[in-house]
């Protein structure tokens, strides 16, 4: 039950009526056959909507559960460097790739390197190889924890950039767009050369009769004046 008076009404249709008595608003919920709905209580006046409530709390129930459906959808992912800080080049960049998947695809992902033996005096190399990730991922994530350490490994977390990867995403799609153009004008170009053949033969396709002459007849009409 709302008590307080005035308040601001909003209409069925999302229409501003605008600020008026409580009992006239309730009037006007019942002629609509729809009910008061306080949206924004703290606003002085307090805003109120006619609307169908119980639609409305639906409405804020699947919403809800969208957005706990969404957060459980994102997973923290993890990736690791081996049992050494001697990892193959190749097998990082492996290991960078996989982790840009899981980023776009909207994962957090926590990158492991472990040390073996004498490796933990050495502690800058294992370094090297998160910093690695750290560069070559810049340009969709950020890093959400710094790196830290645990016994005989150290790790961080990657995070994706919702902006960076919608840019990512734009320019490679551009990319796609313009491969596909030049796919069709390459496929374009040998049909304009047979049409092109074809005109310089008509063109060169001489008129008239152009049957081979005998000399002889020729010869005879010069002298007769042919």
């Amino acid at each position: 039950m709302i008590r307080i008076s005035p308040i601001r009404l909003i209409g069925p249709d999302n229409e501003q009526i605008g600020v008026i008595e409580t009992p006239e608003a309730l009037r006007m919920a019942v002629e609509h056959g729809l009910d008061l709905v306080e949206v924004v209580p703290d606003a002085r006046p307090p805003v109120c909507k006619i609307m169908d409530y119980g639609k409305h709390k639906y409405d804020l129930s699947k919403k809800e559960q969208k957005s706990r459906a969404s957060s459980r959808h994102t997973e923290l992912k993890e990736i690791r460097l081996g049992r050494t800080t001697k990892i193959d080049p190749h097998d990082v960049q492996i290991r960078i790739d996989q982790a840009r998947r899981f980023l776009i695809d909207g994962h957090k992902v926590q990158v492991t390197q472990r040390y073996r033996g004498r490796e933990m005096a050495h502690k800058q190399i294992g370094m090297e190889n998160l910093h690695k990730f750290v560069e070559a991922l810049a340009d969709i994530a950020r890093v959400e924890i710094e790196p830290r350490w645990v016994g005989r490994q150290t790790s961080l977390v990657l995070a994706p950039d919702k902006a960076k990867i919608d840019s990512v995403k734009r320019k490679r799609d551009q990319e796609k767009a313009k491969a596909a153009q030049a796919d069709e004008a390459a496929a374009d170009q040998p049909a304009q050369a047979d049409a092109h053949v074809q005109q310089g033969e008509k063109a060169k396709k001489p008129s008239g009769d152009q049957r081979t002459r005998n000399p002889v007849d020729s010869e005879i009409d010069a002298l007769l004046g042919g």
